[in-house]
This record gives C-alpha cells, sequence and structure tokens, in this order.
C-alpha cells in the first residue's frame, strides 16, 4: 500500500507533463494573447483621446485579411467583347526600336469632370452655372462647355450656344476649382425650359462629353423686366463665406447685432453653414432669422469636394448669382470682421458717393485676439463684448494688408474672396477715409474668454509687435447692445462663449 502511494504522484506528474507537452503549441498562443491583452490595458491610458477604432477601420482590416487568404467562391467570368477590346489592351506590346509598349487601363473617376451647385437666369438670354471640376483637368487639360436651352413648349426649338468658363479661385483649388460657366445666346431665351451643360473633357485621345441639367425653369416663372428695374428689394446684401468649426456663439451674437444695426433696415444677411452653425451658435441666429433679417444655407454636402476653404469660392459666387438682381449693393467679408464708417458719415452717404464704381475694395484694420483693454477695471472688463475690450490695433508697417470689397452685382459676372476680376465697369481702391473694416483674426473660433492678457495703456509692445489703443468700435458698444435688446428682447442674454 505505501509503495503504491509513493509511485501514484509519480504516475501524476507524468500524466502533466505529457498534457502539457501535448499541447504546448496551443498554450503558447493563449500566453501570448494573454500577454497582448494586458500590454494593451496598459498603454491604453496613454492613447490620445482623438484616436478611435470605428466600424469602418474594422471592415478595412477585415477585407485586408481576407484578401490575403484564399476562399473558396464561384465567379462568373464574361468574355470580353471583341470590339471593345484588343489585344494590345491585354498585353504589353514590343514596338520596332525593342521599346516595350506599357498599357494603362483607368477604371472608375479620380475627380468628377463638373460638380453642379446651381444655375440662375441672369437677363433675358443669358445664365450663369456654378460648380466645381477637376482641377487637374484645368491645369492640364482643354475643357470646354456648350449651353443648350431646350423649351418647355414642344413647339419650340432648343437653342445652343457655347459657355464661356470663368475660373475664380486664382490657382487656389485643390482637388477641385471652382468654375462660373456664362452662357448668354443670341436671342431672347423664352421663359420655361430646361437648361442643359455639356461639358467636355478636352482630352484628345478620349475626349468625354458629360451633359448635364442644371436648371429647371418652370413657364411664367420669371418676370423678364426685373432685369432693366432699378428698384431692389434690398440696399445691401451681405454675402458670407463658409461657416466651419467649432465657433464661439458670442462672437457670432456680437457680429449679427452690430451689422444689422449698422446696415438698417433693408439689408440682409446670408449666410453659409458648412459644419460651423452648430445648435448654439443656430440659437443666436434664430430671432434674426425669425425677422426676416438672416437666411441660412446648409451646405455641409460640399465637405465631398475637396475644394479650397470648404469651397468659399463657389459659396460666394452662387450666393452673388442667386441674389443679383436683389440688391444694389453686395458686401463680401467674413464674421470676424467689422465694418466701420466715420462719424460724420453713415452708410448710406458713403455708398452714394461711391455710386459710379461697380465695385471698392475697403482696408484692414488688424487687431488683437489675445490682448484686452482693462480700462473699465477687471470685473467689467470680463462683461463687456469682445469687440469692447479687444481694443489694441496692430500698427506694424507691413507691405500689403488683405482687403474686402462690396460690388453693385448687376454689374458681376464672376466674384473672389477678397475682390473681383469679372466685372464690367470701373474699381475703387483708396476708399480708406470713407469705409474701413477691424479684423479681429481668430477670435470666432475661440470658444473662451479671449482676454488672456490685460494693458491698461495707450501703447503696448506685445510679442514683438506694436500696438495702440482704437476705440473706434468698443465707442459704439453701448448702442449695438441696446439695438439688440429692443429688437429681439433679452433672448440672448445668456449666451456663452
Amino acid at each position: 500500500m505505501i509503495k503504491e502511494r509513493e509511485q501514484h504522484p509519480n504516475k501524476e506528474k507524468k500524466l502533466l507533463v505529457s498534457l502539457i507537452w501535448n499541447f504546448s503549441t496551443e498554450l503558447k498562443l493563449i500566453f501570448m494573447a494573454l500577454l497582448v491583452i494586458f500590454t494593451l490595458a496598459t498603454l491604453l491610458p496613454f492613447i490620445p483621446s482623438s484616436f478611435s477604432l470605428s466600424a469602418s477601420n474594422f471592415r478595412f482590416c477585415i477585407s485586408r485579411f481576407s484578401s490575403a487568404v484564399p476562399v473558396n467562391t464561384t465567379t462568373t467570368t464574361t468574355k470580353l467583347s471583341p470590339e471593345n477590346t484588343t489585344t494590345t489592351d491585354l498585353v504589353d506590346r514590343v514596338l520596332d526600336n525593342g521599346v516595350i509598349k506599357r498599357t494603362f487601363t483607368g477604371y472608375g473617376s479620380a475627380a468628377y469632370n463638373f460638380v453642379s451647385m446651381s444655375a440662375y437666369r441672369g437677363g433675358v438670354n443669358t445664365f450663369a452655372v456654378i460648380g466645381l471640376s477637376s482641377k487637374p483637368l484645368h491645369v492640364y487639360g482643354h475643357p470646354s462647355y456648350r449651353c443648350e436651352w431646350v423649351p418647355l413648349d414642344p413647339t419650340q426649338d432648343p437653342v445652343s450656344t457655347d459657355g464661356f468658363k470663368i475660373l475664380t479661385d486664382w490657382g487656389y483649388g485643390r482637388i477641385y476649382t471652382t468654375v462660373v460657366v456664362n452662357c448668354t445666346f443670341p436671342s431672347t431665351t423664352v421663359v420655361g425650359g430646361n437648361l442643359i451643360l455639356h461639358a467636355t473633357t478636352g482630352d484628345p485621345d478620349k475626349n468625354v462629353t458629360d451633359s448635364i441639367p442644371v436648371l429647371t425653369e418652370p413657364p411664367n416663372s420669371v418676370d423678364l423686366n426685373l432685369y432693366n428695374s432699378t428698384k431692389k428689394k434690398y440696399d445691401y446684401l451681405y454675402c458670407g463665406s463658409s461657416l466651419y468649426g467649432n465657433l464661439s456663439p458670442q462672437r457670432v451674437r456680437e457680429w449679427i447685432a452690430y451689422h444689422v444695426r449698422f446696415f438698417g433696415e433693408r439689408s440682409h444677411f446670408v449666410l453659409h453653414d458648412a459644419g460651423g452653425i452648430h445648435e448654439e451658435v443656430f440659437e443666436v441666429l434664430r430671432p434674426w432669422i425669425e425677422l426676416g433679417r438672416v437666411t441660412l444655407h446648409d451646405i455641409r454636402e460640399q465637405e465631398w469636394f475637396d475644394g479650397y476653404y470648404h469651397n468659399q469660392f463657389m459659396v460666394v459666387n452662387d450666393c452673388l448669382h442667386r441674389y443679383r438682381f436683389a440688391a444694389k449693393w453686395m458686401f463680401f467679408f467674413d464674421v470676424d470682421e467689422f465694418i466701420y464708417v466715420p462719424e460724420k458719415e453713415t452708410i448710406t452717404s458713403v455708398m452714394e458717393s461711391l455710386e459710379e464704381y461697380s465695385q471698392f475694395t475697403i482696408e484692414q484694420m488688424p487687431m488683437s485676439s489675445k490682448i484686452c483693454y482693462s480700462g473699465d477695471g477687471p470685473a467689467r472688463t470680463y462683461r463687456n463684448w469682445g469687440f469692447e475690450k479687444m481694443a489694441y490695433r496692430d500698427v506694424k508697417k507691413v507691405p500689403r494688408r488683405d482687403r474686402k470689397y462690396a460690388v453693385q452685382p448687376s454689374n458681376v459676372f464672376a466674384t473672389g474672396v477678397h475682390m473681383s476680376q469679372n466685372l464690367q465697369g470701373k474699381t475703387y481702391h483708396k476708399a480708406e477715409s470713407k469705409i474701413r473694416y477691424f479684423h479681429y483674426h481668430g477670435s470666432i473660433s475661440q470658444r473662451r474668454e479671449p482676454c488672456r492678457h490685460l494693458f491698461n495703456d495707450s501703447r503696448v509692445v506685445f510679442e514683438n509687435n506694436p500696438y495702440v489703443l482704437d476705440t473706434t468700435i468698443r465707442d459704439v458698444g453701448l448702442a449695438v447692445k441696446t439695438f439688440e435688446m429692443r429688437t429681439i428682447g433679452d433672448r440672448l442674454l445668456r449666451t456663452r462663449q
């Protein structure tokens, strides 16, 4: 009995060793998996919060894995049509001089031939088509456009004309560049019809034409007298660029209240949401939308097409042609910029003095969005609006500063961000004594208190830049607040940064 007890443990040990030996590979895999899990658990707190794994990432990994592992599948092969395929399409060819001729076959589309945003009638016989097109196509190719007007009345014959393309973004385009196509027909086009844009790539080997319906005009929907009338719905219309990013509701509140008061009752503001009008910003705009002073366009879908600064060149051209005959003057500037005229002037008197010009540019007054004036005391300073406390102007001498501009839109065929180069009439570049704009660069995207450095001096040097105290916009702060309260009440008093 004693011997059996002594031998039994040895048998158990041999059995355990045998099991471990037989399953050594599986145990190694288990230990390796545990090691990876513990390593990930240790490193997880140090991974940046911006890192994330989405379902698309997993699908990508799975697709890569599945493509590497042979899978039994059943496929159906289709014979290539001999009419469409030659031997040279499938194999390389050796030329007489011994050079191997390689072939390249494209599938799909690297960038669309034309991305249509809008089209508008611009007169009794002219139309404007606004959209995007592949930038490499316009840089290295020779694309062309032809317009066709097909009346809805079957007794009327279609008419065609060559389209005149205008590239408005001065070469700043990315994958896509902005294109405005002007279609001017020989005679008056009957109201009611379809405008077809025939966009040709211009490739000498594989010339492709896309026929794109860009406008449907119902019968009797347009009064042709509109294009000759001097009466306009608005005196001033603001065309805003693409609004994107995490905008500050308070800064937007200040900007809209200031300019609604500045431009007066016969003005209107068109804003374009490229992702920047989040819920809190919309609540700031809602009172003005309800009053009919602001129109908001959702253009977030344009993000699918990679153009310069969220396709702002396309957006401002759409605004130009959409409201071309609705306003006498159209302004182009940004929501961190404030227009100002001297105290003895009004916006009306200034614009009347510039009536002979189709366009004038506006000089920039650069303001710091980092340093603030503390003359009101620390407690009141933080309660002030942004333009009341950001009162230091950069006076560093530079060769040239950015300008913004205004146009009489009925004289403009296409436009840009800082000025138009496609208009009829004169441009005036020396209006700095009549009108200026104060630029609070970067302040619109700061969702926090902007004042990080307070000064109470008339001259300051900060980060090696000279600044002077300029209270031009600050001085109208009380009037703007009073105007907002009288116009929309206290709805926005609790607005946050």
